[in-house]
């Protein structure tokens, strides 16, 4: 007859005391139990040890939270290996000490796993009682039973936590310490064998099971244990289950030939992609090199990108029906993904349908003051070349609109990327050579030379000066001398766009309407007006009076790099909706 061996693995303390309530806040403190280094306990055929880099369960700071943040904690590991040849049946158990104030079992959350078993949460309570083998110990229960096959190895991960249910009067001011306790014992009755693990492929959620699963449901969570109802089609030992693209923290449960037992897999922080992935995720890319014919085509499914000295950035060019926004109770058409990730976008109204000066939100004069070089700034100091000392008319008018109708959303605006007014001046109009842009001097900005002047040239999404880079206060970069994260396009925006000299009335940017852009054209001496550049009538880009009340008002903004689409396809009909 076989001698019966018994082998007790007490693995430190775990304590909890809860020290302060207020209303049904709860703070939580660890009073002991902290085991830094390993402990080895060898006996017969089983050697168990409590993992060297595993420290004892941190509950410091904690209050009652939720399987999933349960299952984000800190966890104990051990290990137990099978040195014999033959097969050993083991149990492991929980059992509680005995102290003042004691949280009852009937609060404790409880999660066991294993390197083939994913995770089974319980109530400490719910789990079978058996007799305390611990000093000190006044109840135990009874997590796992299972068989170690000969020179088998299995690591362990036990998970405590409040639970997410318990009220200051059931858990308040209450202390619990419990030890962990390994038996071997070949009378072991080994019950529920049936295991399953997790492996995550995207938001494919792979369930593995062992070879004597005939049928399995299941269930998906974002926050506590569910009843899995969902049957699951079972092949080669596995079934899956795709996990929704707009959650993330999820846990799948399962239940295996109808046991009571649940198995959960680890809470799964899914990647949602960013708003900027999504729609780089449905788009064709593509590069262009003529800027200087109209670009009209139906470009719906391509996106160009461009190189610049900070990264790359997509733009949208020609005649796209898919890059639509609906934000803030607005319309937006995306002009281009930043470097950064950022999204900048134009408005176009409050309808769909909108055109011609529904696609704005005012007609309004660049500057009331025409007669000095600093009046093409979007902000300006008289005198200085890139000052930005005194807000143009028409900030002042984005400004007011932001206040009403965007502050509220102010946390999905980036105030970094910025908005560029390059004001590089020149006394040429076919090169630029840094000089001119003060008083009454006869000056042609970067934008003219690069227009008008030079054929040679280009667009850019370059901003030369930073003072011309156009930020909020707390940015990285640019001038930080905006009050609120809103601007205007820029001429070469609308150039990339396909606005070129010619008429276009078949690209994204066309509203049947003029309306401002934020790039400095020039300053003429001889009748003393400066010019700011302007989306005209017919579509293409011109030089206007600062002064001149016609054009219309587009704001422009950046969306932050990390916000996301809940849904959408960038049509004007199902348009992206930022969430």
């Amino acid at each position: 007859m076989k001698k019966s061996t018994k082998i007790s693995l007490l693995v430190g303390g775990i304590a909890v005391v809860l020290i302060g309530v207020i209303g049904i806040t709860y703070a939580f403190f660890s009073t002991g139990g902290k085991q830094e280094t390993a402990n080895t306990f060898t006996s017969g055929c089983l050697n168990i040890s409590l993992t060297d880099a595993s420290a004892s369960i941190s509950l410091s700071n904690i209050y009652p939270i939720t399987d999933i943040e349960g299952l984000d904690g800190t966890s104990y590991d051990f290990t137990i290996t099978n040195t014999c040849n033959t097969d050993a049946n083991y149990q492991i158990n929980l059992e509680s000490l005995k102290i003042a104030n004691s949280l009852s079992a009937d609060y404790i959350k409880v999660s066991l796993s294993s390197d083939t078993a994913g995770n089974v949460i319980s109530i400490l309570s719910d789990n079978t009682e058996v007799t305390p083998e611990v000093a000190n110990a006044y109840e135990a229960y009874n997590l796992y039973t299972g068989t170690l096959e000969a020179s088998e190895t299995k690591t362990y991960h036990l998970k405590l936590w409040l639970d997410y249910d318990a009220t200051v009067e059931q858990a308040a001011n209450k202390v619990y310490q419990s030890k962990i306790n390994v038996i071997a014992n070949p009378e072991i009755q080994v019950v529920d064998n049936l295991e399953a693990t997790f492996e995550l492929n995207d938001k494919t959620l792979t369930s593995n099971l062992t070879n004597n699963v005939t049928s399995a449901t299941y269930c998906t969570t974002t926050d506590n244990i569910c009843t899995p109802t969902t049957s699951a089609n079972i092949s080669n030992n596995s079934y899956t289950v795709e996990l929704e693209s707009n959650e993330n923290n999820q846990m799948v449960c399962t239940r295996l030939n109808g046991t009571s037992k649940i198995i959960c897999s680890n809470s799964l922080d899914i990647a949602i992609p960013t708003a900027s992935e999504t729609i780089l995720a449905s788009k064709n890319l593509a590069t262009r090199t003529d800027f200087r014919t109209t670009l009209t085509a139906d470009t719906t499914g391509t996106i160009y990108y461009a190189d610049t000295s900070k990264g790359r950035t997509y733009y949208f060019a020609g005649n796209p029906t898919d890059n639509w926004v609906r934000w803030a109770g607005f319309y937006w058409r995306i002009i281009r993904i930043n470097e950064d990730g950022t999204i900048r976008m134009i408005y176009q109204g409050t309808s769909n349908t909108a055109t011609g000066s529904n696609t704005q939100i005012q007609t309004s004069a660049f500057n009331s003051s025409y007669n000095n070089n600093a009046y093409v700034g979007f902000k300006y100091t008289t005198n200085s070349v890139h000052g930005t000392g005194t807000n143009s008319t028409i900030l002042g008018e984005l400004n007011t609109w932001y206040q009403n109708n965007l502050a509220r959303y102010a946390d999905d605006l980036d105030g970094n990327a910025g908005f560029c007014g390059d004001r590089t001046p020149s006394t040429s109009s076919s090169s630029i050579n840094n000089s001119g842009g003060t008083g009454r001097t006869t000056t042609y900005y970067a934008g003219y030379v690069r227009y008008y002047g030079n054929t040679s040239l280009t667009p850019t999404f370059e901003c030369a000066n930073d003072s011309d880079l156009y930020t909020t206060s707390g940015s990285s970069d640019g001038n930080k001398a905006l009050q609120y994260p809103i601007g205007l396009i820029s001429m070469d925006e609308v150039w990339y766009a396909g606005g070129y000299t010619s008429t276009n009335q078949s690209y994204y940017l066309y509203t049947k309407q003029n309306y401002w852009t934020m790039s400095p054209s020039g300053f003429n001496a001889s009748d003393n007006y400066a010019y700011v550049f302007a989306v005209w009538l017919d579509g293409d880009l011109t030089s206007w009076y600062v002064d001149n009340t016609t054009p219309g008002v587009r704001p422009v903004v950046n969306l932050k790099a990390d916000v996301q689409i809940s849904t959408g396809s960038g049509t004007s009909s199902n348009p992206y909706v930022i969430s």
